[in-house]
C-alpha cells in the first residue's frame, strides 16, 4: 500500500521535493536550544543524596558511591580504592579536595584553584552530579529515548548534548537532579545510576580517617613551583 503522505509519493516535482526538506528542516528547528544550566538544573536538588552508579573510563566499568550534604560537603568512593572528600563555603565556587589512595595509604589535599593551574578543570558541580559543563562550543536540546536505552531508576527526561561531531544522550531526573543514565553516540551506556536515597547523613560519613597514611599537601607542591 502506498503511503498518502505528499513527501512520500514517487514521482514527486522538484519544487515539492524542494518544500519538503523545507518543512523536515522547520520541524527540526523547532526543538529548543537550552544552555547547560536550564537542562541539567541543581536548583531545587534534594538537601542530601547519597547515590550508586557504574560507569565506564578507559574501556574499563567502575563503580561510585557519593554522599552529598548540600552544597557543602561531599564524599566519593570509586572502587573502594579511593576516596575523595571535599569541603566548601555554601555558594562558593573554590573547594578543598582531600584524596585517599586505601591501597598505597597516601593522602593527598588540593584546592580548586591548583586543580585549575594544573589543568585540572574539576568544579563542584560535576564531582557532585557525574556530569561535567562541556567547554567550548555544545548544543543542547530535549530529545526521546535513544535506541536501546537501559531503563532509568525513575522518571527522568532526555536531553542530547551536542560538542562538534559527538552527540551525548543524558537522561536526567527532575526530581533528584542527577544524570540517571549517559549514553554514548555508539550505544553504550557510559553512566548509570542503580540505587539512591536522600536520607539525612550521619556526619561520621565526611570524617577523614588517614592514621598511617603519607600525607602529601599538592598545594604547597604546586604553589613552590
Amino acid at each position: 500500500m502506498k503511503s498518502t503522505l505528499p513527501c512520500s509519493q514517487g514521482g514527486l516535482g522538484l519544487r515539492l521535493a524542494t518544500l519538503c526538506v523545507a518543512a523536515a528542516f522547520s520541524m527540526n528547528a523547532q526543538a529548543k536550544e537550552l544552555t547547560f544550566e536550564q537542562a541539567f538544573s541543581a536548583k531545587g536538588e534534594p538537601r542530601t543524596l547519597h547515590y550508586q552508579a557504574a560507569f565506564s573510563a578507559k574501556g574499563a566499568e567502575h563503580h561510585l558511591e557519593v554522599w552529598r550534604d548540600g552544597d557543602q560537603r561531599l564524599k566519593r568512593s570509586t572502587d573502594q580504592a579511593i576516596e575523595t572528600y571535599v569541603v566548601r563555603k555554601s555558594g562558593d565556587p573554590e573547594f578543598h579536595m582531600s584524596i585517599l589512595d586505601m591501597k598505597k595509604r597516601i593522602h593527598t589535599r588540593i584546592d580548586r584553584a591548583n586543580l585549575y593551574r594544573i589543568g585540572n578543570f574539576t568544579d563542584w558541580f560535576d564531582l557532585a552530579h557525574g556530569l561535567k559543563h562541556p567547554t567550548g562550543e555544545y548544543h543542547v536540546v530535549k530529545a526521546q529515548a535513544p535506541a536501546g536505552a537501559p531503563k532509568a531508576f525513575q522518571d527522568c527526561q532526555w536531553y542530547d548534548l551536542t560538542q562538534g561531531q559527538r552527540t551525548t544522550h543524558v537522561c536526567w531526573s527532575t526530581q533528584s537532579h542527577l544524570p540517571l543514565v549517559i549514553q554514548a553516540q555508539d550505544g553504550k551506556v557510559a553512566w548509570k545510576v542503580s540505587d539512591m536515597d536522600s536520607k539525612p547523613i550521619p556526619n561520621k560519613t565526611f570524617e577523614i580517617h588517614d592514621a598511617g597514611f603519607v600525607r602529601n599537601d599538592a598545594n604547597q607542591d604546586i604553589e613552590n613551583d
